[in-house]
């Protein structure tokens, strides 16, 4: 993998990637400080790329504040489009939550973070409701927890020596050697159940989509009012259904 520091590195390509992402975060609309001060780089800098995003049409301007367009979303579609489970996904996940008549969600791993790719709701919604393209940090939700216990023990040991592990509610866990053993207690149990460590208010039970070949590529869970369940009645209501859904994504993933 490139590094800033290696020959293959093209630094002008990746500020203008940073320059689009700043824009996805915080106020529609910013002022040409605003971006440049997000990125750390000069305003003549900043101002270049954003002329360059606004010839190729990611990026309108009224002179004085910048903002993306629609066509930003060709980027995120592009990626949602290599994945040959995502359409399936849609319907699965609809039939799902009309089945267990919970939330229920889709997504994958990204460094930390885990990032939503599908969502559907049920008629009650929670407090905290993602949507597609939302992340949540992976130590303290439990489609992380899988999607972690997909990792090689290499990969693992890597992510508990320099992740984040940031305390959100009472109950969440921060000890690297603790953490450890959760996750590789998902990954000899087949799913993961975590209550009230993102939000005190949230519980949720997960299993892991694997491809053909049994490596770990997604996760799917369903998202309970915490104090409703606990872990032995989850899984005895929802966790052979969210088992199925995942069986159907993995064959449309052949």
């Amino acid at each position: 993998m490139a590094t800033p520091e290696s020959e293959s590195f093209v630094r002008t390509f990746a500020r203008g990637l940073k320059v689009i992402e700043v824009m996805g975060t915080g106020a529609s609309r910013q002022t040409l400080g605003e971006v440049a001060g997000s990125v750390d780089l000069p305003r003549t800098a900043v101002r270049r790329f954003l002329m360059t995003l606004i010839d190729l049409g990611f990026v309108r301007t009224d002179g004085k504040q910048y903002w993306l367009t629609p066509r930003v979303l060709r980027l995120g579609m592009s990626y949602l489009s290599t994945l040959p489970y995502w359409r399936q996904a849609q319907l699965a996940l609809e039939e799902l939550c009309a089945s267990i008549g919970q939330s229920c969600a889709l997504s994958v791993l990204d460094g930390e973070d885990i990032v939503y790719i599908q969502r559907h709701h049920a008629k009650r919604i929670l407090p905290m409701s993602p949507s597609l393209g939302s992340r949540l940090p992976a130590h303290a939700v439990s489609m992380g927890r899988v999607l972690l216990a997909g990792l090689s023990d290499e990969e693992l040991q890597a992510y508990l020596a320099h992740a984040s592990f940031k305390k959100l509610t009472a109950a969440t866990l921060v000890d690297p050697n603790v953490l450890e053993a959760k996750i590789k207690q998902a990954r000899a149990e087949g799913y993961a159940w975590i209550d009230r460590e993102l939000d005190e208010s949230i519980c949720g039970l997960s299993v892991p989509v694997r491809d053909k070949d049994g490596a770990t590529i997604a996760a799917i869970n369903v998202s309970l009012s915490a104090g409703m369940f606990n872990e032995s009645a989850a899984i005895s209501a929802f966790l052979s259904e969210l088992q199925s859904t995942a069986s159907q994504l993995r064959a449309a993933s052949m």
